[in-house]
């Protein structure tokens, strides 16, 4: 009942940083299990306000790096004036997360209580500047990982449960966010390995954390951002160091995967031969080596090369022309492209009956 439960009350990344923004007298705490991409919100709402970021980890605060008491000689009195991370000395709005609040020691989340505050919100001696918007993240309960908060603390926030975005939702943001071409294609493979332990019947899938597993490595958004950052710079070390560095952080399992897609990667007939020759350049037969071509191209569209590009992908199968042309229809930059381009309205048009 409280995994449906759980599953059933979620809200995605847009949802949250709507909520968020809409109110921002409220304080919210996004709970979701590790790698979901819960503090990264805090930069959407950062540029969508134009007002700095003071990203505080709060499990690594002491009470001195949250304020300090400062002697007033003339009137014989104290004050606690707030640690500059806080940007809190100009005055102005700022975005604040407290990032993994509830994995904070008790005596420091109580000093950062009185910001949760809807009235008069502050900070030791410093009001927190109006408009300003502080929110907080966290793990969920079921993911063990050692998150606590009082019942006082609850009456004062609102919390959202953060859903882990799916294989679908996930590329869409991949795309328009310079995440290897391999690394959209493993996804687009193997969609479950963003699955959620919460989803039910996960017990058998190696590739996704489990809080009550003992393991190595998993695969998740952050996770797959971080291999991807490992993979754009593979032509600097050995493929043994590569596929080690890969099962260092998402396990084995997932090692081999991506291993075998980088094998399929460096077989691919090279671009310069697709853009020139579209119609008699080899299209290759394997699944695999198709998924890494197709994000491969995704990746090069411009509005010069769109047309030889499609021309190339006509001579594959269906499915692959339908993954190219919805993912660069949902491209938040390369879609305008798409939309004013000869060759894609006219594969739309031939193709509708299959999107």
């Amino acid at each position: 009942m409280q995994n449906t439960l759980i599953e059933t009350l979620t809200v995605n990344h847009d949802q949250a940083a709507a909520l968020i923004l809409a109110n921002p007298d409220v304080r919210y705490m996004l709970q979701g299990e590790p790698g979901v991409g819960k503090s990264m919100i805090s930069k959407e709402i950062a540029r969508a306000t134009g007002y700095p970021l003071a990203m505080i980890d709060v499990p690594n605060l002491d009470l001195g790096d949250v304020a300090m008491p400062v002697i007033d000689h003339e009137s014989r009195t104290t004050r606690y004036y707030p640690n500059s991370r806080f940007m809190l000395q100009d005055g102005k709005p700022v975005v604040i997360c407290l990032d993994e609040f509830t994995k904070g020691a008790d005596p420091v989340k109580n000093m950062l209580h009185p910001m949760l505050e809807v009235f008069d919100p502050r900070l030791g001696d410093v009001r927190i500047p109006e408009g300003s918007i502080i929110f907080m993240t966290g793990n969920l309960g079921t993911d063990g990982v050692g998150d606590s908060l009082k019942a006082h603390s609850k009456q004062r926030i609102v919390r959202l449960n953060l859903a882990k975005p799916n294989a679908a939702l996930w590329l869409v943001w991949a795309a328009a966010n310079g995440i290897a071409p391999l690394v959209m294609a493993y996804v687009d493979r193997y969609p479950h390995c963003l699955a959620s332990y919460l989803d039910g019947d996960q017990d058998g899938n190696e590739l996704i954390f489990h809080p009550t597993k003992p393991q190595d490595g998993c695969l998740s958004p952050r996770v797959l951002e971080i291999i991807s950052r490992i993979i754009k710079q593979r032509s600097l070390f050995d493929a043994h160091s590569l596929h080690a560095a890969i099962a260092g952080i998402g396990g084995r399992s997932a090692a081999e995967g991506f291993s075998a897609f980088i094998r399929h990667q460096d077989s691919l007939p090279p671009f310069v031969d697709i853009e020139k020759n579209p119609a008699t350049t080899r299209v290759p037969e394997e699944p695999g080596a198709l998924a890494v071509l197709t994000f491969g191209l995704l990746e090069r569209v411009t509005a010069e090369n769109l047309g030889a590009i499609l021309t190339y992908l006509r001579r594959a199968d269906e499915e692959w022309q339908c993954i190219f042309c919805i993912n660069l229809a949902r491209h938040k930059i390369k879609s305008k492209i798409a939309f004013t381009n000869r060759a894609f309205t006219d594969w739309a048009r031939d193709n509708e009956d299959l999107l």
